[in-house]
């Protein structure tokens, strides 16, 4: 039972979505405020609700995702494959209804547009994970556009500092761009192997690293850009040092040519987007 219990654990990816709810809660708390309320968005039912439908959505986006690339992570990480193995095919396709039934349901109570949202998650996380995955940059910009909707959600919800959220929200989903791309680097004889059209597979991991600096290059503007037009110096210094921490994963992707290289980044994105959400504190 409690192997069981550590497998389904596994399979969700728990710390991940830990990091979804602090996300969220970090937005209601510093973006959407004021702060000094803290305590009451704790509380508070709708935020519960916009949280744990993400959750739910998200959970079974995991499932899916394992669901359709059990060969291939036989391949890439097979110490990781866990459906067919410790949860079968069936509770796993089920299990992954269930969840997007349920957070859908709760999108009803939450207004049409979180509905929307909620609907639009559920159908293009199926279709990544079933198609467009195995094809060239749109499975990235998928995964990385649900990324930035986690937090477009509060700002549709409660309306307040919409601009403020939405530069977290790019933040989120232009570190996440760059994270799956390099993951798709990383994992190119996995992919390769099982007929995926990924950009390192197409282009090369020449031409992709090119146009991961480009990105790079792109989402630094484009955050510092937003942040003067917000006319809000403390902003523009909060993100010295994950923006500091990019620079490092610029020259860093420059020397990079293993595996491990390309793992070790990927963790990097993932503290980069950490310490950006804990910036939120001090905006």
């Amino acid at each position: 039972m409690i192997q069981n219990i550590r497998a389904f654990l596994s399979l969700i990816r728990w710390l991940n979505l830990l990091i979804i709810v602090f996300t969220q809660y970090m937005a209601r708390i510093f973006l959407v405020g004021p702060p000094a309320e803290w305590k009451s968005y704790i509380l508070d039912p709708y935020q519960a609700a916009i949280s744990l439908a993400t959750l739910l959505i998200a959970s079974a986006g995991y499932i899916i995702n394992d669901y359709f690339d059990v060969k291939i992570d036989l391949i890439n990480k097979p110490e990781s494959v866990i459906i067919g193995r410790k949860i079968t095919r069936r509770a796993a396709i089920l299990t992954h209804q269930t969840l997007n039934g349920m957070g859908i349901f709760i999108g009803l109570f939450l207004g049409w547009k979180v509905l929307i949202i909620n609907i639009l998650a559920v159908s293009l996380l199926w279709y990544y994970a079933s198609f467009y995955k195995k094809k060239a940059f749109i499975g990235n910009f998928l995964v990385a556009g649900l990324t930035g909707a986690s937090l477009i959600v509060i700002s549709v919800f409660y309306k307040q500092n919409e601009l403020l959220i939405n530069i977290y929200a790019i933040f989120a989903f232009s570190i996440s761009l760059i994270r799956e791309i390099i993951k798709d680097i990383e994992d190119m004889k996995g992919d390769e192997a099982h007929g995926c059209k990924t950009l390192p597979i197409l282009w090369g991991v020449r031409k992709t690293k090119r146009l991961l600096y480009l990105i790079i290059v792109a989402f630094v503007c484009i955050v510092f850009l937003m942040g003067a037009y917000l006319h809000n110096p403390r902003l523009m210094m909060i993100f010295v040092f994950p923006g500091s921490l990019i620079v490092y994963l610029f020259f860093a992707l420059v020397r990079a040519d293993r595996k491990s290289h390309f793992a070790d980044l990927s963790k990097l994105c993932k503290w980069i987007m950490i310490i950006g959400i804990v910036s939120m504190v001090a905006v």
